[in-house]
C-alpha cells in the first residue's frame, strides 16, 4: 500500500508540473472578453495580495475577469470603509481594466458575527462600500471561531442581526452572501428565517465535499433564487486535478440556469509559482465555462 501511495503522489506531482509547465508555455492570458454568461475572478487572499490595489495588476496579467475584494482586517478597522481607500481601488481597477468582482469578510472567522459587537457595523456598513464599488454580493465567513455547526445560540444571533441589517441590504439591491461549514438545506433554514431575498448561499464546492454534502444535488436543490455567487476551490490541487468533479459542478450550474462570477479560490500545489498556476486555473475553468 505504501508503494502505490507513494506512486499516486508522484503521478499527482508529475501532472501539477506538467500543468504549470503548460501555463508557463503560454504566458499571460488575454484579457477575457466582458461578453462571458459567466465571469471568472480570484479571491484577493488566494492572489496573495490581500486588501490591496496591487492585485489588480495581477489578475490582468492572469486574464481574469475580475477579483473578489477583502473589506480588510479588524487591525485596519476595515479600511474600504473609508472612501478615499475606495478611490484607490477605483482608480486600480480602471487602469487594470479589471473588475470588482464582489466583496468578502473573511476577519469574521476570528471576530465572529455571531458574538462580537464591532462586526454588525461591518456588515451593515459593507453595503454602502457594495454600493461605491456598484458590486452586488459581499461574503459573510462563518468558520474557525464563527462556525456555526451545532452552535444554536450563535445561530439564533446571527439570524437576529441578519434580520436587523436586511431591509438596507433589500434598498440597495445588495446581497449577503452566507458561507459556512453548513449544508444547502442548514443555511436554507437561515435564509428563511431571515426572511429576505437579500440573504442568500454563497456556494463553495470544495467546502461542501469536504463535509461529504453531495455538491451536484445541493446545487440544483438550491437553484439559482438561493445562490449569490461560487468559490472553484480545491486544496493543494490545481482546478481538474483534485477531487473536485467540476464537470458535474458545470452540469449542475447550466441545469439551475446560474450566470454571473464564480471566483478561484487556493487551488495552488505546494510549492508552485503562484501566478503560473492560477494562470492554468483560470484556463482551466474557461474551457467548462466558455461563454
Amino acid at each position: 500500500m505504501r508503494t502505490l501511495a507513494r506512486r499516486e503522489m508522484l503521478l499527482r506531482t508529475g501532472q501539477v508540473g506538467a500543468g504549470i509547465a503548460l501555463s508557463a508555455q503560454l504566458g499571460p492570458l488575454l484579457a477575457a472578453p466582458r461578453s462571458h454568461r459567466f465571469k471568472i475572478g480570484a479571491c484577493d487572499w488566494s492572489l496573495g495580495r490581500m486588501a490591496t490595489p496591487a492585485c489588480f495588476e495581477l489578475a490582468k496579467e492572469i486574464g481574469l475577469d475580475g477579483v473578489q475584494i477583502s473589506l480588510g482586517s479588524a487591525s485596519d478597522d476595515m479600511k474600504l470603509r473609508r472612501p478615499e481607500v475606495q478611490q484607490q481601488f477605483k482608480e486600480a481597477a480602471l487602469a487594470s481594466g479589471i473588475e470588482i468582482a464582489s466583496l468578502a469578510i473573511g476577519e469574521l472567522n476570528n471576530i465572529p458575527y455571531k458574538n462580537d459587537p464591532r462586526t454588525e457595523a461591518w456588515v451593515s456598513d459593507s453595503v454602502e462600500v457594495m454600493q461605491a464599488f456598484g458590486v452586488r454580493v459581499v461574503l459573510l465567513a462563518f468558520f474557525g471561531k464563527g462556525d456555526l455547526a451545532g452552535d444554536k445560540e450563535g445561530t439564533d444571533e446571527v439570524v437576529r442581526r441578519l434580520k436587523k441589517v436586511a431591509p438596507k441590504a433589500e434598498k440597495a439591491g445588495v446581497i449577503l452572501g452566507l458561507e459556512s461549514w453548513l449544508s444547502a438545506e442548514d443555511t436554507v433554514r437561515i435564509m428563511d428565517r431571515a426572511g429576505s431575498p437579500a440573504v442568500k448561499m454563497y456556494y463553495d464546492v470544495c467546502n461542501s465535499t469536504d463535509r461529504g454534502y453531495d455538491i451536484g444535488k445541493e446545487i440544483r436543490w438550491l437553484g439559482k433564487k438561493n445562490l449569490c455567487e461560487f468559490h472553484m476551490k480545491e486544496n493543494g490541487f490545481l482546478l481538474g486535478q483534485g477531487k473536485i468533479d467540476f464537470k458535474r459542478v458545470r452540469d449542475a450550474i447550466e441545469d439551475i440556469g446560474y450566470t454571473g462570477w464564480m471566483q478561484i479560490e487556493g487551488a495552488v500545489p505546494p510549492g508552485a509559482n503562484l501566478r503560473e498556476a492560477c494562470a492554468a486555473n483560470y484556463k482551466y475553468l474557461r474551457s467548462l465555462f466558455p461563454g
